[in-house]
């Protein structure tokens, strides 16, 4: 089975380039296709000085635009986005189907002082960890915001629901790419899982520094090695995932195994 990777900067309010990338993988045969963090809607740091009217408006454009190509495309489009509800913002992913939308709000939030996601945003924890689930062609997704990866409580639930490929929009900078890649190579390998990590690019300016939002999509194998990746271009991504592949790596390392047999899985 094939998925996507769509690298790019904030979309413009125009949809032809959404439309053209979607197009394409359609024409490719993509089931599923994942964009990064802040693609969508302006980044976070520039929302911040949007009225939240013009915020509301752009999504609602966007939402409309997305859940016509799903259902036009036949796939699923998977797309962190913000919403507006009685004035309040919400920081969501957003799973666009055929079938219809699913929406979850994200858990854990940003709260340092440069970059405070936490204090902005209108999110309330639930204290559940319920990862956007689905099943396709045989395979498990699970889908998860890219600040979420750092906590173990999301890949306990994975391995639970016994999923297979997990997907992971971000929207890294600062030069985080080795920390990064040993991460998300790590989560991989010990869960015996595929995840594609979907990463934005562009920049943003302030008053003290450079936001760099360097790309580098890849999608990680289920032994822990990145087998395709971008550079730091606006690009598309399109990887293949194996079921023989996944089988082989839980047989030969063994890890969900022994959980299973101890009846913790």
């Amino acid at each position: 089975m094939k998925i996507a990777a769509l690298q790019l900067a904030t979309l413009p309010l125009s949809n032809q380039k959404i439309f053209d990338y979607l197009e394409t993988c359609y024409k490719k045969g993509i089931d599923i296709v994942v964009l990064g963090e802040y693609v969508l809607n302006s980044f976070f740091k520039e929302l911040e000085n949007i009225p939240r009217m013009l915020i509301k408006e752009q999504s609602k454009h966007k939402i409309e635009s997305l859940e016509e190509y799903a259902k036009k495309f036949k796939m699923h489009i998977i797309a962190p986005i913000v919403i507006v509800e009685e004035g309040k913002l919400f920081k969501r992913i957003a799973k666009f189907s055929p079938q219809g939308t699913t929406y979850r709000d994200q858990e854990f939030l940003i709260n340092y002082s440069h970059w405070n996601e936490e204090s902005f945003f209108d999110n309330t924890p639930s204290g559940k960890i319920e990862p956007i689930l689905f099943e396709m062609h045989g395979f498990t997704f699970g889908v998860i915001n890219g600040f979420e990866v750092h906590f173990d409580l999301f890949w306990q639930e994975m391995l639970k629901k016994g999923v297979d490929v997990v997907l992971i929009p971000t929207v890294s900078t600062f030069g985080s790419n080795f920390r990064w890649n040993e991460l998300l190579k790590s989560r991989a390998f010990l869960n015996s899982m595929y995840i594609l990590r979907v990463n934005r690019i562009g920049t943003y300016h302030d008053e003290n520094s450079l936001w760099k939002f360097y790309g580098e999509t890849y999608l990680v194998n289920p032994d822990g090695h990145i087998e395709s990746s971008l550079s730091n271009k606006e690009d598309i991504l399109i990887a293949k995932i194996d079921k023989k592949e996944l089988k082989d790596a839980r047989k030969n390392w063994g890890f969900r195994k022994q959980l299973e047999d101890r009846g913790l899985l």
